[in-house]
């Protein structure tokens, strides 16, 4: 299994893109791969408005970088600044990624 680090949105509209991103971890679980969604994780316990608590959750998410196999970002409601913010990193560090889709993926698999 593939080690991937999750990046989608969480800020602004928080409860459609929690729900997002449980689309996404279970997208990433299909395909045999082992994510972690920091964002979705340190959520629960900091404070995702408090510039410190962000930073600290940030920081954590970005530590498995140096044990995770690739990054994903799922963009199908855009690039948040923070997933802006991660790609950067990505770019500046020469770590692998892609970029994935998925929603219109679900509706036409419905028809």
């Amino acid at each position: 299994m593939l080690r991937v680090i999750i990046e989608s949105p969480y800020a602004g509209d928080v409860e459609r893109n929690v729900a997002y991103a449980k689309l996404c971890l279970k997208d990433s679980l299909m395909r045999n791969e082992a994510p972690i969604l920091s964002h979705l994780l340190h959520t629960q316990v900091l404070d995702d408005k408090n510039p410190k608590e962000r930073k600290i959750g940030i920081d954590a998410g970005l530590a498995w970088v140096c044990v995770a196999d690739k990054q994903i970002f799922y963009i199908d409601y855009g690039m948040s600044k923070g997933m802006t913010d991660a790609m950067t990193f990505a770019l500046d560090h020469n770590i692998e990624f892609e970029v994935r889709e998925i929603l219109s993926k679900q509706i036409n698999s419905f028809f």
